[in-house]
């Protein structure tokens, strides 16, 4: 993790990560990491938890997030992206980012039970929603054949 992150109040949801120093476009901000499970262990152990912090690996199982990354709130207009990087999960500046700044990435939900997930990110381009455009298609295309039916 870079020196100069910290947890504060955020307009997007509850807490956010934000830094008190320039981060240049391509840095390494901070990894995604905690305990790992697979999927079906995770969602068995969290079956009745409202909140999760949750993040699918390339090889089909989960991180359950703790730490400074997992207040890294969603956006449509993010400043950071994901990156797997051999075994494990980083978060990467896409744009120089000033002091004072909410870090965010677009989290592109996917494969969940979850009726929504709305987005509040307020950014002029807001798509609503934090799933990922297949899982939008995905799910508007298993709403056609519903109606169908």
């Amino acid at each position: 993790m870079i020196p100069g992150l910290m947890i504060r109040s955020s307009s997007i949801h509850a807490a956010g990560c934000y830094t008190t120093r320039r981060i240049r476009k391509g840095t390494k901000v901070i990894q995604y990491d905690g305990p790992r499970f697979s999927k079906r262990e995770a969602d068995e152990r969290y079956k009745d938890r409202f909140i999760t912090y949750l993040f699918s690996t390339s090889d089909g199982g989960v991180i359950d997030g703790f730490g400074t990354a997992m207040f890294i709130n969603h956006s449509c207009d993010p400043n950071c992206e994901t990156e797997h990087i051999d075994d494990e999960i980083w978060i990467i500046a896409i744009r120089d980012i000033e002091p004072g700044e909410e870090l965010t990435y677009e989290y592109n939900l996917h494969d969940s039970d979850d009726d929504d997930a709305d987005c509040y990110c307020g950014s002029a381009g807001c798509r609503g929603t934090m799933f990922s455009e297949d899982e939008v298609k995905r799910r508007e295309r298993k709403a056609r054949r519903a109606l169908k039916a």
